[in-house]
């Protein structure tokens, strides 16, 4: 089957951090059904199944070494907050970059966790932005789309989400042991 990559990427509306989710993975999912190869449409289906690690692909390797290099650092400063071993809670990882570190850090020290999260969120957002230098039409692409839309249904999840019942549940074991 030939790939229409020109064409399916073309249709896809633009992606923004911060604003609104305009595409469903579902959607995008559909959308991307007869357009590529089967096998491609099985890498991106991986991700939304939350099983990229499965896939051999390059650019899911570099970017789950990367969340993992983020997710590590902020194990780091959370152990030595807590004054305890990180080792066995680190992850392998193979991507440095100093600027991990700072952002990692610049997000726990932030007074508002939802910031903190939005300034992770945002570097990850830029990481996936540097990935896609240099590819425009092929699957790449379409992977680093996929990965931004898991960012912006999260992001849709928390700006939708109750938060009277959310605060409810939180305090919920502060009251019972009044």
């Amino acid at each position: 089957m030939p790939g229409y990559y020109e064409y399916l990427i073309s249709s896809l509306p633009m992606l923004h951090f911060e604003a609104r989710q305009v595409i469903s993975s579902d959607n995008f999912l559909t959308r991307c059904l007869g357009f590529i190869p089967k096998k491609d449409i099985e890498a991106l289906c991986s991700i939304f199944s939350l099983e990229p690690a499965l896939t051999e692909n390059q650019t899911l390797k570099k970017w789950l070494y990367f969340n993992t290099s983020l997710k590590n650092e902020l194990v780091k400063l959370r152990a030595i907050r807590k004054k305890i071993d990180p080792l066995k809670y680190l992850r392998p990882d193979t991507y440095s970059d100093s600027s991990i570190y700072h952002t990692a850090l610049a997000a726990q020290r932030n007074p508002s966790p939802l910031e903190g999260e939005r300034l992770l969120d945002r570097q990850r957002w830029q990481f996936l932005d540097e990935l896609a230098i240099g590819h425009y039409f092929d699957l790449t692409i379409l992977i680093i789309y996929a990965l931004k839309l898991l960012i912006l249904e999260r992001w849709e999840r928390i700006n939708t989400a109750d938060k009277k019942i959310l605060l409810e549940k939180i305090m919920e074991p502060v009251t019972s042991a009044l």
